[in-house]
């Protein structure tokens, strides 16, 4: 569920995304060092992390875009769900894992060096940033999920554009994270105890931890090879079924071969009197109607074969 268009709309929403996550990032280092807030360093090691996973993501759009050639016949879409995957992975063993290595080490230490100020008006700036961008991203979610007449839940579930569903849960991650850090500065500074700060960098640690799983299990599923949602392959299959000279659609393969490219392979019992011409015909017609509706659709194939139990002879195309 991505459609070719939305390839260069995702491209805008990731840059737009990693250049709020490097701004901030770079003040939330700064608030970090002067108030010694553990809680706003793991904010800052978050901000780190996502930066470099948009930066991956950008070469998953790029590289996964490439047309196809003679060593790739089919494109180098899968390709982006590499680098999706290795996003995931650096923001789990980076980002997740400096927040709980730090919140440990506050809640044993238990030391705080300066100010809390900076880290107040540095929270309040990165919040209205990555409110920015996270509101281009829902922005392309609902149009996304409009076009395939689903809701937006079910689109971010079920989209083979990894980069769109990374984008969403980092910056609506970052958005919760802050409100973590923001509740552990205060916390300490009014009880005078530096655990709460140490649980709220624990807190944006496991936050970041289930957000890398989640795209990370999708970019998993779809380099495996991924068929596309029930819904969408019952249409399919319907379309195909719907052409005259077709009797019925015995077996219906498809999959993901990127985010916006899919791969469609039936066998198909043609009508008795249908010719050899007829059914190239019909083959062609499948495939116009196909692509016609659903841009996505890159390769259709169609092996004309007999019913089972019929006795007819199954037919080359």
């Amino acid at each position: 569920m991505a459609a070719p268009g939305g390839r260069t709309e995702s491209v805008g929403t990731v840059v737009v995304a990693g250049a709020a996550n490097l701004a901030v990032a770079v003040a939330k280092l700064v608030a970090g060092l002067i108030s010694g807030s553990a809680a706003m360093l793991s904010e800052a090691a978050h901000s780190v992390a996502d930066t470099t996973t948009e930066v991956l993501l950008y070469l998953a759009l790029r590289r996964g875009s490439r047309p196809p050639d003679t060593r790739h016949p089919f494109g180098y879409g899968m390709e982006s769900y590499v680098w999706a995957l290795l996003a995931a992975l650096f923001t789990f063993v980076a980002g997740a894992g400096f927040a709980v290595t730090h919140g440990v080490t506050t809640i044993l230490v238990h030391e705080h060096s300066g100010d809390y100020l900076a880290s107040y008006v540095v929270l309040a700036v990165s919040f209205a940033i990555e409110s920015v961008s996270l509101a281009r991203a829902v922005r392309q979610v609902r149009r996304e999920s409009r076009r395939w007449r689903t809701t937006p839940r079910r689109f971010l579930r079920l989209t083979a554009d990894t980069t769109v569903k990374a984008v969403f849960l980092e910056d609506s991650a970052a958005l919760i994270g802050l409100l973590l850090a923001a509740a552990g500065v205060a916390l300490s500074e009014l009880t005078g105890d530096e655990l709460y700060d140490g649980i709220a960098s624990i807190l944006i640690g496991v936050l970041l931890l289930v957000v890398a799983s989640i795209p990370a299990y999708s970019n998993v599923s779809l380099l495996v090879g991924r068929a596309v949602p029930a819904r969408l392959r019952g249409e399919i299959a319907d379309e195909v079924a719907g052409l005259p000279a077709v009797r019925r659609v015995e077996t219906l393969l498809t999959m993901q071969l990127g985010p916006a490219d899919i791969l469609v392979a039936a066998k198909v019992d043609f009508a008795d009197d249908a010719s050899g011409a007829t059914i190239e015909a019909t083959a062609d017609e499948a495939e116009r109607r196909l692509t016609a509706r659903y841009p996505e659709i890159r390769y259709v194939f169609l092996d004309p074969t007999a019913t089972p139990g019929t006795g007819h002879a199954d037919r080359d195309r």
